[in-house]
């Protein structure tokens, strides 16, 4: 089977796979990638949890820092992984919305991807803003709306990313 990401699956074979089974199988990863985010929320990921790990790691990389040049790498590092991660996240969503839409035979190909794409970056705006809700509630944690917003600019921008190598392209093959 070709992959959704490519090209709009044939409504009428979506529609009689449809079970609770195949649903399931739709959304799976995406409940994957939200428990990850819960996970991640926790006290074990907070700033000064990881940077007990994370600094001999980049340390024997990039040899010996001093403090200051450390705090502003590892702040770096966790911004990066913020943008990233939710990268992926809003990715796993944009996979269930486009197979969930496929369904649909009266959607155009232009239309599947983009509802596909704003419903994949909603999802991912609201796991970022319970994210940072749960945050503000672990003493450790701050929560943050920039965060949200960064992370929103990161499944953002992989979209934009899909739709400037893939999409794009087969467009202009037309």
């Amino acid at each position: 089977m070709l992959s959704v990401f490519f090209y709009k699956p044939n409504p009428e074979m979506l529609r009689r796979r449809a079970s609770g089974f195949w649903s399931l199988g739709v959304w799976l990863p995406a409940m994957i990638a939200a428990a990850c985010i819960v996970a991640e929320s926790t006290n074990t990921f907070s700033s000064e949890n990881t940077s007990d790990w994370l600094r001999p790691v980049v340390q024997h990389i990039f040899g010996p820092m001093n403090d200051d040049a450390w705090a502003d790498v590892h702040h770096l590092i966790r911004k990066t992984g913020h943008f990233l991660g939710y990268g992926a996240v809003c990715l796993t969503f944009l996979r269930a919305w486009l197979l969930s839409f496929g369904t649909r035979e009266a959607m155009s190909t232009a239309s599947w991807r983009w509802r596909s794409c704003l419903a994949a970056i909603a999802c991912t705006f609201a796991v970022a803003s319970a994210d940072e809700i749960h945050q503000t509630m672990i003493p450790s944690r701050t929560g943050q709306f920039s965060d949200v917003l960064l992370d929103t600019c990161g499944g953002t921008v992989m979209c934009l990313l899909l739709w400037l190598v893939v999409w794009r392209k087969q467009a202009s093959y037309k």
